[in-house]
């Protein structure tokens, strides 16, 4: 499989897993700028050697033509807002937010994240184990995704 092939393989799979999905959907960033993002973090180090911009352009997932200048324009963008979020993320734990208890259900679902992609990476042999591995996953990533949309959602608050 060729370069390009292998790497929009990689971000079509990523890009389409429901996770990825639901935190994508609630961060700073558009799907085209986390595909941007990812090619230019992950490319050289799938190819195994350093690669222009001009050769990044050609792993971006959609047919059109993409100039450098745009796809360096969406990478600026990608990394201004996930530097924002990392600010944010300071400035939080400057102002102590970090040293109550409000943060418990995010850090909750960090770990049931973890434990999601363990599950990915240790796919048994046996079709029967198999089956019920991939159970024990859809329904790891259904509680994510439900524990995700309540956190982002709203609170409630009774008066």
């Amino acid at each position: 499989m060729k370069l390009k092939e292998t790497i929009q393989t990689w971000i079509n799979g990523s890009l389409s897993d429901p996770i990825v999905a639901v935190l994508s959907r609630n961060s700073h960033l558009t799907k085209t700028q986390l595909e941007t993002l990812l090619i230019d973090i992950l490319a050289e180090s799938m190819s195994g050697k350093q690669l222009t911009y001009d050769e990044k352009v050609h792993f971006r997932l959609t047919k059109a033509q993409i100039s450098r200048g745009s796809f360096n324009r969406t990478l600026a963008q990608a990394k201004e807002n996930v530097i924002r979020s990392i600010y944010t993320v300071l400035l939080l734990g400057y102002l102590g937010v970090f040293e109550g208890t409000t943060l418990d259900p995010y850090l909750e679902i960090a770990n049931k994240l973890h434990a999601y992609l363990e599950a990915h990476k240790q796919l048994p042999n046996q079709r029967e184990e198999v089956d019920d591995h991939l159970r024990v996953i859809e329904m790891i990533r259904e509680e994510l995704e439900t524990s995700l949309k309540q956190l982002s959602s709203p609170s409630k608050t009774t008066t």
